[in-house]
This record gives structure tokens, sequence and C-alpha cells, in this order.
């Protein structure tokens, strides 16, 4: 398969890789082969030795399709993209310590110390202690009767601790076809044009040059990021939840994914879907090929942004992952853990048949050779004719049909491919037909339904963003940080924040209500979402850390504060005693500087001013009452 004809390669590119600036985006290359005999290989490895046994067998089970779910037609060369996520073998040495001790006593959250402790932190921090370590795969199925089983199958896989999907299937796109047109010279290649890549910026938009290309992306805002290793990088941008005026920046995790085409059939689904991840429930989703369930994993996660999405998330699992022994082994009536879990193979159907949510999207690829991230179930229309999604009528046959796929259950997948979900939660949430109203089915023009799928999933995600902010809105007092008073002094302990009771927040919020917006989308059993999701996987996660960065912005303004001061005037104001308490304090914020060595120099030689200051006032005051006393 030729190279797109955007890409070729600089002749006068240097092949010399730095390794430490590789290690911002990427672990490792890999190059692995199906063995009929021996299994899954890992042919070549780029940097050499840098994953343990462990690690290498389960990503070589991670990195092909499962062959139960492969329906596709007998064409001679076979590419799919996808990507899985797997928990990492070695401990990571994460930090004991966050930026500011919560404590959890009697449904109360409040601070324990304040913040100070951890505020050396680099907005470009690479999280080399992530639990979990995501791997992206470029698969090639070449079918040829001359060779055993009719052909072979062989992965490109990309290696990272972080979720850079944006920036990730599009480099796949470019390296898939170079390796296997030049082989193994493409992993040198392409890791050195990476390695001299610029540093990762969350949140912001990048140019990232390969070859004579040039990839434009967007990377998710560190609030949605892990913080494995104890460091917050949000801003006091992402403190009140307020919604952005365009939607050009990510507002959090897979911000790329096709909601739309992954949830055709199941677009009136998508607002209990989204209570389902508010509150951290168990989701298992079956599609017939690992990008659909790629896709889907990854538009549910985008779902619930700006929140931050503490659950454990398996865009492709296999039956070889060692967590799926654990979730075999369940007791019968013991309640899953918190996971969203993406599988192709139908065995999971017997062996997780007791998971409380199953959802079955996509539809059997279609019959081509090219290579989409996700296929799109075709939908009725004239090609090239673009015209508004039809909302199914709850007509007899439509009610007969889901009361017999109800009855069925989910067993019924193992005859034939539907979409369709299984659950008993009752959704809060009313299934908003203004925004289905403007989705526009292209038809069956795949270069116009691309760029249909993009202004759908634009006003999918507008809206849920919208609906996530106006449901944590009641939340933003608690992360508000407090600014230092003129009548007050800057270098006294700042207030601190507000204590969270559940309780009481539940009794305020009952009496004034959630807001215009959430009311009219809601029923009025609406308080018992809040309660769930209090009661939740995500909201404790969530707090902590916007919490942890309400401090330090409130950290940061009462530090301004101080250097902005005019230790001088501040004195003339004071009484003896206040003079003596503010000598104490400022002594002790020097000394806490000088413990923590941030290299804010102006800030320490600040304070040494204010008590060098303080100290010949004290000298002065302690000489003035020795001769009145004389």
């Amino acid at each position: 398969m030729s190279l797109s004809p955007s890409f070729s390669l600089k002749s006068e590119l240097s092949l010399e890789v730095d390794e430490k600036s590789l290690q911002q985006w990427v672990v490792a290359f890999c190059i692995i082969r199906f063995d009929l005999e021996q299994g899954q290989l890992i042919e070549e490895c780029y940097p050499p030795d840098c994953l343990d046994q462990n690690e290498e067998l389960e990503i070589s089970f991670n990195s092909f399709p499962d062959s139960v779910s492969q329906h596709h037609n007998r064409s001679s060369i076979h590419d799919c993209i996808f990507f899985f996520r797997i928990k990492r073998h070695k401990s990571p040495q994460t930090s004991s310590v966050a930026s500011s001790e919560i404590i959890e006593t009697d449904n109360k959250v409040y601070s324990e110390k304040p913040v100070g402790a951890n505020m050396q932190k680099s907005k470009n921090n690479i999280n080399y202690n992530s639990r979990f370590l995501y791997g992206f795969v470029f698969n090639r199925q070449r079918h040829d009767e001359r060779l055993k089983r009719g052909g072979e199958q062989k992965s490109v896989v990309i290696l990272s601790y972080s979720p850079y999907t944006s920036v990730f299937r599009p480099l796949l796109q470019i390296m898939g076809p170079l390796y296997f047109d030049i082989g193994s010279k493409a992993l040198n290649y392409i890791a050195a044009y990476v390695s001299k890549w610029p540093t990762p910026v969350p949140g912001q938009q990048m140019e990232l040059p390969i070859g004579n290309a040039s990839l434009k992306v967007s990377l998710p805002p560190s609030h949605c990021l892990p913080s494995d290793n104890g460091l917050f990088e949000d801003s006091a941008s992402s403190l009140a939840p307020l919604l952005p005026t365009h939607l050009s920046v990510p507002q959090g995790l897979f911000h790329d994914s096709d909601l739309f085409g992954a949830f055709r059939g199941l677009l009136l689904q998508l607002w209990r879907l989204w209570e389902l991840l508010l509150v951290g429930e168990p989701i298992l989703i079956i599609a017939p090929t690992p990008p659909q369930c790629c896709e889907a994993v990854s538009g549910l996660v985008s779902l619930v942004a700006p929140l931050h999405f503490s659950v454990d998330f398996r865009p492709y699992f296999t039956i070889h992952d060692p967590e799926f022994a654990q979730l075999n082994s369940l007791p019968e009536g013991s309640s899953f853990p918190p996971m969203i879990i993406g599988v192709t193979n139908l065995f999971f159907l017997k062996a997780l048949r007791n998971m409380p949510h199953i959802i079955s999207v996509g539809s059997p690829a279609s019959n081509t050779s090219r290579s989409p991230f996700s296929s799109k179930s075709p939908v009725a229309g004239t090609p090239g004719q673009q015209q508004n999604i039809s909302l199914r009528k709850l007509t007899p046959a439509n009610f007969l049909n889901a009361v017999k796929l109800r009855r069925d259950g989910p067993l019924c997948l193992m005859t034939e491919h539907k979409e369709a979900v299984w659950t008993n939660y009752a959704a809060v949430t009313k299934p908003d037909t203004s925004i289905l109203n403007r989705l526009i089915d292209a038809g069956m023009s795949p270069r116009v339904e691309e760029s249909m799928s993009v202004v759908n999933n634009d006003i999918l995600r507008r809206h849920f963003l919208e609906l996530t902010t106006n449901f944590l809105a009641p939340f933003g007092p608690y992360f508000r940080p407090n600014t230092p008073s003129e009548a007050s002094s800057p270098f006294a302990n700042p207030p601190p924040l507000p204590t969270f009771s559940a309780e009481e927040f539940l009794g305020s919020l009952s009496a004034r209500g959630p807001g215009k917006f959430l009311l009219k989308r809601m029923k009025s059993n609406w308080m018992d979402l809040y309660r769930r999701f209090l009661k939740g996987h995500n909201f404790l996660p969530w707090f902590r850390r916007k919490r942890a960065v309400a401090e330090q912005e409130q950290y940061k303004l009462w530090r301004q504060a101080r250097i902005k001061t005019n230790i001088h005037q501040l004195i003339g104001k004071m009484s003896e005693l206040e003079t003596v308490d503010s000598f104490n304090a400022i002594e002790r914020h020097l000394q806490g500087e000088m413990q923590k060595r941030i290299k804010l120099k102006l800030h320490s030689f600040s304070l040494f001013c204010a008590f060098h200051t303080l100290l010949c006032m004290e000298r002065e005051t302690k000489t003035l009452k020795k001769y009145a006393r004389n």
C-alpha cells in the first residue's frame, strides 16, 4: 500500500534520537507479528529493553483483533486502527501527599493542611508515574492463499503514557503504511521526528512536524488528565464550571472521538448513558470490530467533559487481560467494579452476564479496504442529500421489537448483531429532541458524511458539555479562593475554603433548585441524580482535585499580595501586638519558602525586606522603651 501523497521523508533528516525528548510523547514503538506456532511475537521494539516480559505479553495480546469478531471481506489487505489501555506492572512511585490534604469524615470534606508543600509544579510535566499505558495500533491483515491459514497479521504499535488520540491516530496513519513500505527504518525515522517535537502543552493547539507534513492537533486540558504523580496542573480557569464560548480548544479526553458515528442508532439513549457515566456505573460495550469498540468507549468518556473521569476504562479488552480472571471469578450477586469495558469477543456475554449495563453498538464492517478509525452504519437516504435525522417513532411494531429485544437479553447478539441497550437504570434526564432534530444525515457519500459528522459531533458535544457544566455549577462556591482584603494583612494565613457537607449541600440545593437549564430537562426526582453522584466513584476524586487547585490558586493570590505590599505603610497602621504577629508570620513564610526551595527570588527577597524592616523596628522599639525606663 502506497503512502499518502501528502507525506514524504526529508532527505536531510538526522536519524539521531533524543530519547529523553522522545519519552515526552512516546514510551516505545513496537512491531508485533502473529506467528501461527508461537502466537504473538514482538519482532522489534524501539527503544529496546524498555518493557518487562509481562508488559510485552499483554501488549502483544491487545494488539490484534479477536478472530471471532472479524467479519470483513476477503480482500487482499485489510487495515484498521484502534487503541487499548492496560495497567502497568511496574508500581509507579507516586507522591504520597497531594497539594492539599483532603479528609473525608461524616460526609464532610475539609482541608487539613494549607497548600504549599507541593507548589513546585510544571505546566509541561510528563506523567512518567502513570498507572496506565496506552497502546495505539495499526493492524494489517494480508490475505494470501499461498500462506498457512491463508494470510498473515502484523501490527505497528505506539506506546505512550498519554491518551493523546488526536496525535497518535494521524501519526499511525503515516507510520503504519511507511513501515510496510520501507521496513524497520520507519521506526528510526518516526522516532527522530517525534524526539524533535516541542514539549506537550495540555489544553493547547500544537503543530507537530513529521516529514514534509505537519500534524495540527489539540491536546486535552490538564484538568482531565491523570494526576497519579500528585501534581495538579489546572489553572484558575478550570475552577469555576463555566461554559466556553467556542469548542476549538478541547474540554475533556477524546474530544476527537466520533460520538455521533458510534451511537448513531442509539441517540435517544445518550442521556441515560450520560447519567451512568456521571455516577460511575460499570458498563460493558459490545461491538463487531476493535475500531468501533474503541470509538464507543472514548465517545462515552468524552460525554461527561469537563468532569474529570476517574472510573477505569478499557477501549479494547480481551480475555488475556489479567483483570479478566478477577471479573470472571466474582461471586454470584456481587457488584462489578466501576469500569467501562469495550469488547468484540461474544464470549464476554456469558462470562460477564451479570454486568448491570450492556450496550451493543456498531455494525459489521462494510465491504471496503479503507482503514477508518470507526465504521459508520449506513442510514437510508439519497446519496449526497443532506437531511435531518428522523427519530424512531413509537409504533406498535417498534414497541413489540423493543419488548422482544429486552426479553431475549444480550445473548441474542450471539445470532445477530443489533444496536441496543440493556439496563434497568431509570434516567432522570429527558432526551432533548431539539438537539437531535438539529443533527444532519448526509446519506451514503463518505466525504460529505465525514464533514457532517464533524458538525453533528460539535452539536452533541456542546450540549452535553453545557449539561455537565450546569450539573456541576452548584459545587462552585466550594472552589472559590479567598482574596486578601485591603483591611487585612497579607502575611496572615488565608481563611480555609468552605467545609463541604453532603447533607448541607443537598438541603441547600433542594431549597434553591438546580437552575432553569436543568429543571426543564430533568424529571421531578432530579435530586436522586445528585445523591447518586455524591456516592459514586467520580465525585470525591474530582472534588479533591478541584479543591487542591482552588487552594493553589488562593496560595498564589496571597503570595502575590505579599510581593506588592508596602511594608512601611502596613506597619504604620498596626499596633505593637499586630507588628509582633506580622513579624512571626513573615518569619514563618520566609522559612517555608526556603524549605520548599521555590525559585521565586522576587518573593523571597520581598519577604526578606519585610522581615528586615520589622526586625529593625522591633530593635528600635526595645531601645526606646529602655531609654524611657531610664
